[in-house]
């Protein structure tokens, strides 16, 4: 039996409130890993996390009038596939826009 090469593989988790910039984001990711000549997977977009909270509209006369609010995080995944020098270094120069939060991981 041969064995195989492993093969390396990073992930990106993309994270913030906004859609569209979260989007844009992993759009960024995955345009400057093809420039520099690598294979990336995604964005894959995974589940909302929706948070809701219900706060009281008066301490005192209204007890029973609440308003509701409520929280949405998007999230996307990218996975760089085999990964070079060039690639790492293009990774660290891109610009991405405040409000979107990133997690690299080996």
């Amino acid at each position: 039996m041969a064995q195989q090469k492993k093969r390396q593989k990073i992930r990106i988790r993309v994270r913030g409130f906004d859609h569209r910039l979260v989007d844009r984001a992993s759009m960024d990711i995955v345009e400057t890993v093809k420039r520099s000549g690598t294979c990336a997977v995604g964005p894959i977009p995974m589940p909302t996390w929706i948070e809701k909270f219900s706060v009281n509209r008066s301490p005192h006369k209204d007890k029973k009038s609440a308003e509701q609010f409520e929280v949405r995080t998007h999230k996307r995944m990218i996975d760089i596939v085999d990964p070079n020098a060039d690639t790492m270094a293009a990774l660290k120069r891109v610009n991405l826009p405040s409000g979107v939060e990133i997690t690299v991981s080996v």
